[in-house]
């Protein structure tokens, strides 16, 4: 069972509560024995999975419990924060400094992706504004240098590497020395692997290490091999001094599950996670979110790094707009266009309340990105009056016509333009309700800025506007990209199941 299918497995269960008239011991037993069966068939640890049992069990007492109080909402929470106990090893991960050199060694296995995942953490920092550069000191492996330097040249970073040079100690050495002296503040060391755990690989490692002194040791592994992790994980500890894990090829096996809970055994920090072949399919783990995310909750943490990167600040003129609660259709075909810039599609899909759960398993990336190519020709075919227009879709009900010569130029339905102004029409709505939120556009801690519970309440509004079976409702997606990095979700289980 894929990630994606054990999140909805266990979606539907939570939301099965709703439907029940009484909430009692046997429907919790119900519902726990569908989530670890679940559990169990994503190759999760069975003992994990007896324990995730035992402690929801404990915590809802029905006989203990108060009189008056949401049954429902405390067996969800309970649920979620054993989800998340499941994957959290409770050991904070190192971050590199700003301003020095951070040397970074990866070690792994051979064929994990481990050369390709380099690259990806350089990329990651790189869009971040860090100085970035790679090492290649894989002398083992034939066309180890070629692949990097093809990945580093596309994503245009710096790097090093040998032809001639054998001894991966020197090449590492040189490649450090050189990019320290240059200022670099991230080097990324790849090293050789081997098709299984060998003296001569932690031999060659510990002597790398020695000669190049990293700041941090990344072991990378695959997570097609399920609960084996652990054991290799745990091998590699032994040898070398591991202060963090990457998992790679978490996008369609069965066995996500299993690596992620077995990692999290060997109380490494899972740092970031590969969720496809591209250079951008790689994300932050953080095990709140991850969690949220993985049962359609949504990952706004996620969200607003993603946002952060398009510079949205630069934006005056639509910030002061929308402190006025304004929002014209030509404001939503700006943001359409920002997302499309925001790397795979889906994956920011799947970061947004409402959206993901469904449509993971409807819509495809070229889909996806079809569909809102789509809805920009719709906009593209209305003119600039209708564009700017402060009444929006009022001034298309008053003339009908409108709609017609929007399609017709669009060569669309009238029914699709009319899905585009509705749900153009929701989120404008909601943007008035955000304008009247004091402190929401102030720089500084929006914690500090803006009231937790009005907060709380607009994203749970958002959530509820988004209607997931169709991408046509993109509206709200795009109006979410200029105001979500204000955004902090403040309850620990996002209001998802109702």
């Amino acid at each position: 069972m894929v990630l994606a299918d054990l999140g909805r497995k266990i979606t539907t269960a939570l939301r099965s509560l709703g439907n029940a008239t009484i909430i009692n011991q046997e429907v919790l037993d119900g519902l726990l024995k569908e989530i670890c069966t679940a559990l169990i068939e994503s190759d999760v640890n069975i003992m994990l999975v007896k324990k995730l049992r035992e402690n929801v069990r404990r915590v809802i007492d029905f006989d203990e419990m108060a009189a008056g109080l949401n049954k429902r909402r405390m067996i969800m929470r309970a649920v979620f924060q054993e989800l998340c106990k499941l994957l959290d090893p409770e050991v904070k991960a190192w971050q590199p400094v700003k301003g020095k050199t951070n040397v970074i060694m990866f070690v792994g296995l051979q064929g994990i992706g481990k050369t390709t995942t380099c690259t990806k953490m350089a990329y990651y920092y790189l869009k971040k504004g860090w100085k970035c550069a790679l090492v290649c000191a894989d002398t083992f492996r034939a066309g180890a240098f070629d692949q990097l330097k093809q990945n580093a040249t596309k994503a245009r970073i710096p790097f090093y590497g040998s032809y001639t040079e054998s001894d991966p100690v020197v090449i590492a050495s040189e490649g450090v020395e050189k990019f320290t002296n240059e200022n670099f503040e991230i080097v990324i060391v790849d090293t050789s692997g081997r098709h299984k755990q060998e003296s001569s690989l932690f031999e060659e490692m510990l002597a790398i290490q020695a000669a190049i002194q990293p700041n941090l040791v990344i072991y990378v592994m695959d997570a097609s091999i399920g609960q084996a992790c652990e054991a290799q994980a745990l091998a590699f500890k032994s040898k070398v001094d591991v202060g963090a894990i990457i998992v790679t090829k978490l996008d369609g096996h069965a066995k996500g599950g299993g690596a992620l809970s077995a990692v999290a055994a060997t109380k490494s920090p899972i740092i970031f996670i590969g969720t496809g072949e591209h250079i951008d399919e790689f994300e932050p783990f953080k095990v709140r979110p991850f969690i949220s995310k993985l049962l359609g909750m949504g990952d706004i943490e996620g969200l607003i790094d993603k946002v952060s990167e398009l510079k949205l600040d630069d934006n005056e003129e639509l910030i002061e707009k929308l402190k006025h609660g304004e929002f014209t259709i030509r404001d939503m075909y700006e943001q359409l266009t920002n997302i499309m810039k925001m790397g795979p599609f889906n994956q920011i899909l799947n970061m947004i309340p409402g959206f993901g759960a469904e449509l993971a398993k409807c819509a495809s990336e070229a889909e996806s990105m079809s569909r809102l190519k789509r809805m920009m020709t719709i906009m593209d075919s209305m003119s600039d009056s209708e564009l700017d227009s402060r009444e929006g879709a009022k001034l298309f009900s008053k003339q009908p016509t409108r709609i017609i010569r929007v399609a017709r130029g669009a060569g669309v339905t009238q029914r699709e333009v009319q899905e585009l102004l509705s749900q153009y029409t929701k989120f404008a709505a909601v943007v008035k309700k955000m304008g009247g939120i004091k402190g929401l556009f102030k720089s500084g801690d929006l914690a500090k800025n803006v009231n937790p519970a009005q907060m709380a309440k607009l994203n749970q509004q958002m959530a509820k506007m988004i209607d997931p079976r169709v991408l046509q409702q993109m509206g709200g997606m795009s109006g979410l990209q200029n105001m979500i990095r204000q955004l902090h979700t403040t309850s620990h289980v996002p209001g998802g199941f109702k």
